[in-house]
């Protein structure tokens, strides 16, 4: 349900001071309805982000914005000891309800949530260049370390088995199996590609299991459109998106910024032959991660960071092919075999980081020195 405008009892939900002017949807995102409002306060005009959560996917929405309210106030108390001028624009920072919640609930019971909107910055679904990459990839590791000692409890998983491979890859068999819309016979090269992986799978699970890999608090959706650039000095401002923060290994963020990053090809590319990992853009995603994140990494972490773009990859590809498989019921489409495009797309990225995996070790362990 994407409506035109918010409703009126969104609006005023929330502690927003001023006169509401205009709304309209925003953004492209697969999974959540967005929207920028505008308000006068005082004569300026000042925009917020509303988004109702989809909460077929996100079934806890309460917990959902919990662990946001936890991330992002910690994030912000870091950057504000650290002496940082504007640290409202370089963490999210959630809207109150008028009851004192982090969410507003409409008269159907569907929640919703507000932020401020970040000016003069803005997201790429396609990095342009090497210094984009960079910067992304230094603003996710730096939303990971302000975050890397988050007091309290555990955070809520708000999706159990978000990056648990070897759960995806079992729930793959079982799609397999089903077959539930015919579609299996046409994508029988793609099914051989994936099996003949499944001996990396549990190789990330096995060392988190035995310790050589802490769990951390992680974005766990590490898509280079979920980092806003600031338009004048293109350098990373605010990592948003924040969903999927929730426990998880910092391998898995890292993963998917290979994934997202190093091709020069959109997601859902048709035409397979323009999808390659180029290894200027690997590197720097790892001199910008590592720039932040390499204070609190351990040895095995660093060690797979390569290894990583791979897994993560072939996991989105596995998660493409489950919801083709199962008629389009999880990502939103826009067309015929959408979901198909996108599952090619993450297979030929996994070809090509095969290619290179030997040279893309060999950079990690240059960098890291």
């Amino acid at each position: 349900m994407n409506t035109q405008t918010l409703r009126p009892e969104v609006i005023g939900g929330f502690q927003i001071p001023g006169n509401y002017i205009e709304s309209r949807p925003y953004g492209g995102g697969h999974i959540n309805d967005t929207f920028v409002a505008a308000f006068s306060q005082a004569g300026t005009r000042v925009r917020y982000i509303f988004q109702r959560i989809n909460d077929r996917i996100f079934t806890d929405p309460a917990a959902l914005m919990d662990n946001i309210q936890r991330v992002t106030g910690e994030a912000h108390r870091r950057l504000v000891a650290a002496g940082v001028p504007d640290a409202s624009r370089r963490t999210l920072t959630v809207l109150p309800s008028r009851d004192g919640l982090p969410y507003v609930r409409d008269k159907e019971g569907k929640f919703w949530r507000g932020y401020l909107f970040i000016e003069g910055a803005r997201t790429y679904d396609i990095i342009q260049n090497e210094r984009q990459a960079y910067e992304a990839a230094r603003a996710f590791g730096g939303f990971q370390s302000l975050v890397a000692s988050l007091p309290g409890q555990r955070l809520h998983e708000t999706i159990p088995d978000f990056h648990n491979t070897r759960s995806r890859y079992e729930r793959l068999k079982q799609a397999v199996a089903a077959d539930a819309k015919g579609r299996l016979a046409g994508v029988g090269a793609e099914w051989d590609f994936i099996q003949r992986r499944e001996n990396i799978v549990d190789r990330l699970l096995d060392l988190s299991a035995k310790g050589e890999i802490p769990e951390r608090v992680t974005h766990n959706d590490t898509k280079l459109n979920n980092v806003m650039i600031d338009d004048a000095t293109e350098t990373g401002v605010c990592v948003i998106d924040l969903d999927t923060a929730m426990p998880g290994l910092a391998l898995y963020d890292f993963g998917d910024m290979v994934r997202t990053a190093t091709s020069p090809a959109l997601e859902d590319e048709p035409d397979v032959s323009k999808v390659r990992m180029q290894m200027p853009m690997f590197e720097a995603l790892v001199r910008g991660y590592l720039s932040e994140a390499g204070s609190f990494l351990n040895e095995a972490e660093i060690s797979h960071l390569a290894f990583s773009g791979k897994l993560i990859t072939l996991e989105i590809g596995i998660r493409f092919f489950t919801d083709y498989l199962e008629g389009d019921v999880y990502f939103k489409t826009k067309r015929p075999d959408h979901n198909l495009d996108r599952l090619r797309t993450q297979l030929a990225l996994v070809k090509s980081i095969e290619e290179q995996e030997d040279a893309m070790e060999n950079l990690v362990r240059e960098v890291a020195k």
